[in-house]
């Protein structure tokens, strides 16, 4: 009885003290803490973040891609979230209880933290009660990777294509499902020809289905993408191998020891430290053994003045081994016996000899692809410099052709167009009309200056060659001269208009500029004037009369002295139209017309002086020449022009009339 008092007196003795320890234990609780204290229940997401707590809070790029592997497979909803914020460095960790929550700075030096989990966002903390998590880029770059998954069916068409990038840069086998899920439901068609192409390379890199990876293997043959070769080159790459006996695995090739491919002393090397033999000791290794053992004038017992021949240091070699002195080095019949137990042999990293012949096979017949866009690609810049060569010949056809007046300031005249061009430009800053504006207004300017040098030295100087060069050949320094006082000697920028911006890729080998495409329409254009003019118009007419027999052409009423001047005016002006075309590809300098005064003489040379359809010839000749050399002597431009100036030289020997030879009178015969 009494011992059930006693109880009753103590629980009413708790009961009553319960409400003031409560209140006590509130008191002596931080209100911080009693508002981290929620949420109360730890999510999905929180939980499996704890699991991992540790190598969230300090990551290694060694061993975090499990764990980010874990997290973005776990297939919770918010994972996502949680993974940007992670890889964006805004995830923090609460000091007193571990969790990890979405923060972001609050006033006053505080955090505002965000449940994974609810999306509630918490009453905000002192920095220094939570740690902010920093990964380092390399662990940046593995989150990226996992978020690849997410993305891959993200609203946003930008982040997916981002995704695909991410994946084309650093592919894995982890890729394959989530992208081959993704592509049924792309609703951009580029994007989705880009996932399904994606899904081949990796189909071919990673697939598990041998049947599969050959058939994705064969699917791009003869594609000329980077990306598919760097695809396939890893499943052909190999290993050089030694092995007793027969090899195993997927061998390419056996080597013969002392073959090109393996030198005898490398595959000995191979075998013995494959069979842990002795290794093979140099002769300068075994000379300096020999010198650093000396001892009383001899070597292992053999005197020095024994050592010169090659038994003899043999032997003193070999009582050096006997002694422990020196390594033992194998003999000449231990190497030959080594090797004869072994087969060298290079063997595939890719363990399939089905697929690496469906990769052997793709390759080829990439490389045959890429051999004729190659060439086709060679063909392309031959026939755009051979435009260039053309557009500066066709004025020089006419003055030299033509009139048989060697005019060495032609390219002078060529300088004169583009700097012109020039000049338009810095007062119409529109490049397009500019152009424009400057085409007619080169032409007029060179023709003008054509006829002012025909009238006042051309005209005195007819049927004498050589005072004739040499008065064109000083008037060409000169005017290089007036061009550096007006303009300095520092390049001079001739903006093509935006439309003629980038180049017409046809296809991964195959480009050209948009400049050059725009110079073969010019030349095209400007033979078809040229073909008009001579053909259908007054003066051709007069001009191929006066060509031919001055003399007759006058007593019919032709002004000789009036066709030659507006002749030479129409080359010159010519001229300049080219040097507008010429100065959008090439610096505006006073030697603009030096690089190019040869290259037009030669091409009208070599087509035929005075033929306009020898001088394309000619000029076609001359940039597929130049093109061809310097494509097989890429490093030294130089001797590519050397070679084709000697070319050009041997081939007049044999065709001194050049390509198309003119016949009859008109020749001189």
């Amino acid at each position: 009885m009494i011992k059930a008092l006693q109880a009753l007196a103590l629980f009413c003795a708790l009961t009553l003290s319960a409400p003031a320890l409560a209140q006590d234990s509130t008191l002596d609780t931080p209100a911080d803490e009693a508002t981290q204290a929620a949420p109360a229940e730890m999510g999905p997401i929180q939980t499996l973040l704890q699991e991992h707590a540790a190598d969230l809070a300090k990551p290694s790029r060694r061993t975090i891609q499990p764990v980010i592997d874990g997290l973005a497979g776990s297939g919770l909803e918010g994972m996502q979230q949680v993974l940007q914020v992670w890889e964006a460095r805004e995830m923090y960790q609460r000091e007193s209880d571990g969790w990890f929550f979405k923060g972001e700075k609050g006033p006053d030096r505080t955090i505002i933290l965000t449940d994974f989990d609810s999306g509630e966002a918490l009453e905000p903390v002192p920095s220094g009660e939570v740690d902010n998590l920093k990964p380092n880029s390399g662990v940046r770059g593995l989150i990226a990777s996992a978020l690849v998954r997410f993305q891959l069916l993200d609203p946003n068409a930008a982040r997916r294509q981002d995704a695909l990038t991410a994946i084309s840069r650093n592919p894995d086998a982890s890729h394959l499902e989530p992208l081959a899920a993704s592509i049924d439901e792309e609703p951009s068609p580029a994007l989705k020809a880009q996932k399904q192409r994606l899904l081949t390379l990796l189909t071919i890199s990673f697939g598990a289905d041998e049947d599969a990876r050959i058939a994705a293997i064969e699917s791009v043959a003869g594609d000329l993408n980077v990306d598919t070769r760097a695809t396939l080159n890893p499943l052909v790459a190999t290993t050089l191998k030694a092995a007793e006996g027969e090899p195993t695995g997927n061998i390419a090739r056996t080597l013969r020891p002392g073959s090109e491919e393996l030198p005898r002393n490398a595959a000995y090397d191979m075998a013995a430290a494959a069979a842990d033999l002795p290794a093979r000791i140099e002769p300068s290794d075994r000379r300096n053994a020999l010198q650093a053992n000396i001892a009383d004038g001899a070597v292992g017992g053999v005197p020095l003045s024994e050592l010169n021949t090659i038994g003899a240091r043999e032997r003193a070699y070999a009582a050096l081994v006997e002694a422990g002195t020196v390594a033992p080095a194998p003999t000449e019949a231990e190497i030959d016996a080594a090797l004869a137990r072994f087969t060298f042999y290079e063997e595939y990293a890719e363990p399939s000899p089905f697929v690496t012949e469906s990769a052997n096979a793709a390759l080829r017949s990439i490389d045959a692809k890429v051999g004729l866009n190659t060439t086709l690609d060679l063909g392309l810049d031959a026939l755009s410099l051979a435009s260039i060569y053309f557009l500066a010949a066709i004025g020089l056809a006419i003055t030299f052709g033509v009139m048989g007046v060697i005019n060495m300031a032609h390219g002078e005249f060529i300088m004169m167009g583009a700097y012109t061009g020039y000049v338009v430009q810095q007062m119409i800053p529109n490049h397009t009309v500019s152009i424009i504006v400057a085409i007619p207004l080169a032409f007029a300017v060179t023709f003008a200056a054509g006829v002012a040098m025909e009238r006042l030295v051309i005209r005195w100087l007819y049927n004498r060659p050589l005072e004739t060069l040499l008065a064109t050949f000083g008037i060409s320094i000169a005017l290089q001269q007036l061009a550096k006082n007006i303009f300095g000697t520092q390049a001079r920028p001739l903006t093509a208009p935006g439309w003629l911006d980038g180049q017409w890729q046809i296809n991964e080998i195959v480009g050209i500029s948009m400049i050059r495409v725009a110079i073969f329409v010019l030349a095209i254009v400007f033979l078809l004037f040229f073909l008009f003019l001579m053909k259908k118009t007054r003066l051709g007419l007069e001009t191929r009369a006066v060509t031919q027999n001055p003399r007759m052409a006058a007593s019919m009423g032709i002004n000789p002295g009036r066709v030659n001047m507006l002749t030479f005016g129409l080359g010159s002006g010519i001229a300049g139209i080219a040097g507008v075309a010429i100065g959008l590809y090439a610096k505006v300098t006073s030697e603009l017309g030096a690089d190019y005064i040869v290259q037009s003489f030669m091409t009208v040379v070599v087509g035929g002086v005075g033929n306009i359809w020898g001088t394309l010839l000619g000029a076609g000749m001359i940039g597929s020449l130049q093109k061809g050399i310097e494509w097989l002597n890429p490093s030294n431009t130089l001797a590519a022009q050397t070679y084709m100036i000697i070319f050009i030289i041997i081939f007049i020997q044999f065709r001194p009339r050049g390509i198309i030879a003119l016949k009859g009178r008109a020749a001189g015969d």
